[in-house]
Order: C-alpha cells, then structure tokens, then sequence
C-alpha cells in the first residue's frame, strides 16, 4: 500500500475522531458529585440585597469587627462601644478545599471577643462571614482569610 497526502488525511481524520470518542466516552464515565457551593445556593441569591444592606451599615459603624491569630486560636473582637448583651447573631467559617471542615457557630459574647479554638481551624484559606444584628439593625462582615 502506498502512503499519499489522501491516506494521511483520512488517518488524521480516523485520529481526530477516536481522541473526540475516546474524550466523550471518559467524561460521561467521570460522575464525580458535581453541586454547588452552598446547599441553599438559590435562597442566599435572593437575599443578596439585604446582605448589600448589611454590609453597608458595618461601614457605617466607627469601628468595624477585627480578627486576629492568637497561640490558642482565631479571636474575633467586636466594637468596644456597643454593648455586649444585645450582640446577637451567627459566625460562619466556610473552607472551600473540604466542606467537611466548616464551623457555625452562635455568637455568645461575655466580654467584646470570640475564640475560635486552634483545633477547629487548618492553616489555608477561609471565608468568615459574621451575621450579626445589635438593636435590631443587621450587620454582616465577610472576608476572604488565610490562617
């Protein structure tokens, strides 16, 4: 058999058609659980405004929510002028490498700090996102961390 320009086309065209073959016959095998971020994706888009609200009145405030990395952990430090019996709301911690790894958490506050413990907490990436409301006005803080 003798190899011509025909034959090699008709080679590259056989080639390219078993590599697109072969690539859809290994992405509908690969089923990995493919979900979103959150379970309730949709609920938290509808409520995007009022996290827009939120979020403007912590800036507003003089002084916003501090975090910093102590020997026994992360210590979140609210504002020294409010009053720490009419703090109420949730602190998330949200790693996005492993879901299995996030903490929630009601604030309870006896003085103006919070200690997450070490050993609830891996170095890497984190989301905090603190809801929070004090005399009946909603606050959020959210950042993107590394520990």
């Amino acid at each position: 058999m003798k190899f011509n320009w025909g034959t090699g086309i008709v080679i590259a065209f056989i080639a390219f058609m078993s590599f697109i073959l072969y690539f859809v016959v290994i992405m509908s095998k690969n089923r990995n659980d493919h979900h979103l971020v959150t379970e309730d994706y949709y609920q938290q888009e509808l409520e995007f405004q009022h996290d827009i609200d939120k979020l403007n009145n912590a800036k507003n405030l003089e002084e916003n929510l501090r975090w910093q990395k102590t020997d026994s952990g992360m210590l979140i430090s609210f504002p020294e002028n409010l009053e720490t019996q009419k703090i109420a709301g949730n602190i998330e911690l949200y790693r996005p490498s492993n879901k299995h790894l996030d903490y929630k958490a009601a604030i309870e506050l006896t003085d103006h700090t919070v200690l997450i413990p070490n050993d609830r907490l891996l170095e890497g990436r984190w989301d905090i996102r603190i809801d929070w409301t004090y005399n009946n006005t909603s606050y959020l803080y959210k950042q993107q961390i590394v520990y």
